[in-house]
């Protein structure tokens, strides 16, 4: 597993003044270790190769923790999880979360993100000018992946 990315949670955690329990550091390194998105149950059957005692509490705790951080995304069209590109930015409001957008195949799975100011700013001002309090972003765009068309 990339070491860097693990000091950088860790330090992004310390920052925060949050703590990340070795089990949230094995349940993010199963979702990095993933070419697309893994239900909570995957990630259990994952974690009980080393971790037999786990069940469902800890893993949906370790992606609260997680979700609530930033490093990961829901995937909301499959109820799965998908690590995040950029969780160590803020958004335009200056919290720790970013808008969303992922592309997921339909094919193979694969899920990529994308990071478009612009068109965060655009929806930002759009709903802003209806009196509406954004609580949550996400857009999910499916189709076909550029390696399953040249396949």
């Amino acid at each position: 597993m990339n070491k860097r990315l693990i000091q950088q949670v860790t330090d992004l955690c310390q920052q925060r003044g949050v703590r990340l329990t070795s089990q949230r550091q094995q349940v993010l390194e199963l979702i990095w270790q993933q070419k697309g998105s893994s239900t909570a149950y995957e990630l259990l059957d994952k974690l009980k190769q080393t971790e037999p005692q786990a069940k469902p509490p800890t893993v949906y705790r370790a992606l609260e923790f997680l979700l609530d951080q930033g490093f990961i995304h829901r995937v909301e069209s499959t109820n799965s999880f998908v690590s995040c590109c950029f969780f160590d930015e803020q958004d335009c409001h200056g919290n720790n979360k970013h808008f969303s957008h992922l592309l997921i195949c339909d094919q193979c799975g694969d899920v990529s993100e994308l990071q478009d100011k612009a068109l965060v700013e655009l929806l930002t001002k759009n709903i802003a000018q209806h009196g509406f309090k954004l609580t949550n972003h996400v857009i999910e765009t499916h189709g076909i992946c550029q390696n399953c068309q040249s396949s």
